[in-house]
């Protein structure tokens, strides 16, 4: 069974940093892109950055310079590094994986990954 574990998190004052990391269960998902969603209270769940096995990434346009995406060596760890966060940050954060291996297209629609961890909460206070 795949499994997508979130850690990080937590409660953070604005204009600090967090880091979510997402590990895969399969040695298989080294080829998948990874990424992260986020859901706001009574909100959409939005895409907040992606990256392909080989490191290409996207992000949404409206957290580029502030949040950074990478995967670690064994490529089944991604990781988000979050600074200057926001009160508008504050989501229940998602790590997702995508539907085919060696995909090099990084897509930001929901519908285009198949695989999602359970979520683990941002709360950033003002």
């Amino acid at each position: 069974q795949v499994q997508l574990v979130e850690s990080g998190g937590g409660l953070v004052q604005a204009g600090g940093s967090a880091k979510l990391s997402c590990a895969a269960s399969q040695r298989a998902f080294s080829t998948y892109v990874l990424g992260w969603f986020r859901q706001a209270p009574g909100k959409e769940r939005d895409f907040v950055a992606a990256m392909n096995y080989g490191g290409g990434s996207t992000y949404a346009d409206s957290l580029k310079g502030r949040f950074t995406i990478y995967r670690n060596k064994d490529k089944i760890t991604v990781s988000l590094n979050m600074i200057g966060l926001k009160p508008e940050d504050t989501a229940l954060y998602y790590c997702a994986a995508g539907s085919i291996a060696k995909e090099i297209v990084v897509r930001t629609d929901e519908n285009a990954y198949t695989y999602w961890g359970q979520g683990t909460q941002v709360t950033v206070s003002s």
